[in-house]
């Protein structure tokens, strides 16, 4: 009842108000997280201080400021997402390069949309069906709130993104016949570290999903990496980068590599835009770490090669 009243006597009115408008309560949440709600400082300062050990105090704080600044506006434009139109969001999230999905739809290949948490991803899931001649798919894990989870997915979905859930991946891609572009949101921590692909990110080992690299060489999907420049205060533009648009000849963790090197390098760049309140790493390094690393490969070798 709770959750039901929160969004049709706050969140949804609120979000038919005009941007400019609540970028003011933005402002206002900047100033609380810097002051008396200061959301997830602990695990924000840890995250920074390992990504970046040659940095000072005094620059990790400046990247703590601007990240609570970005933050805050992603909360802010997440709640106008309820409502916003299809007109003001394709005006809002643009693609720099849309000629390289274009080529990739003529030659009949579906895509694997790859990046991470990294600027305006909800506004991405809303808008990608408006912004390729691909079916927009989402794979997505369902929340505790089934009220959330239902209207989310409908938001979301209102422009014809199709979510799937995530335990009907593999039924979902046998028996789809569309030419699909699957959006993948990497980096998050993986639920098993033992099936995780392991590897240095942000100056420290790292436990990757490997979901991106598994659906590319099982259904031959391209893979293009995608990343979100924010132009200005509400503004984004997608920048398209082709990973492979043939799969099957490439080793076991390659696609893995080159995804989230990419990331890392956007983030590296511009960090405040990343989601340094997320408990990226929270999974346990495996002590057998060469051998676990080989039986993937082997696994990986006896299926694909």
């Amino acid at each position: 009842m709770f959750n039901r009243l929160l969004y049709y006597a706050l969140l949804f009115p609120l979000s038919l108000l005009p941007l400019s408008v609540l970028y003011l309560f933005s402002s206002l949440f900047y100033v609380l997280f810097l002051t008396i709600f200061p959301y997830r400082r602990k695990v924000i300062r840890q995250n920074l201080k390992n990504s970046f050990p040659e940095k000072s105090e005094k620059e990790l704080k400046k990247i703590e400021c601007a990240f609570y600044k970005h933050f805050s506006d992603l909360l802010i434009e997440g709640v106008k997402n309820f409502s916003i139109s299809e007109k003001e969001l394709k005006s809002r999230y643009r693609v720099a390069n849309p000629e390289l999905m274009e080529e990739l739809y003529k030659n009949g290949k579906s895509v694997l949309l790859v990046s991470g948490h990294y600027n305006n991803w909800e506004w991405l899931i809303t808008a990608q069906n408006l912004l390729f001649t691909h079916q927009a798919v989402g794979i997505g894990m369902p929340l505790t709130s089934g009220f959330w989870d239902k209207k989310l997915n409908e938001r979301r979905s209102r422009f014809g993104m199709k979510v799937i859930h995530s335990k009907i991946v593999k039924s979902f891609f046998e028996e789809n016949r569309d030419l699909v572009s699957t959006l993948v949101l990497s980096d998050q921590s993986p639920g098993d570290s033992k099936k995780a692909y392991w590897m240095e990110f942000l100056n420290q080992p790292t436990a990757v999903l490997f979901g991106t690299e598994m659906l590319a060489h099982s259904y031959n999907h391209a893979v293009v990496f995608f990343h979100t420049n924010k132009v200005k205060r509400g503004y984004y533009e997608m920048e398209l980068q082709l990973i492979t648009d043939s799969p099957k000849p490439l080793e076991w963790g390659e696609i893995t590599e080159l995804h989230t090197k990419l990331l890392e390098t956007e983030i590296i760049k511009q960090p405040a835009y990343w989601l340094w309140s997320h408990k990226r790493w929270k999974r346990e390094i495996p002590e057998n770490m060469p051998e676990l690393k080989a039986q993937q490969k082997a696994a990986f070798n006896v299926k694909f090669k």
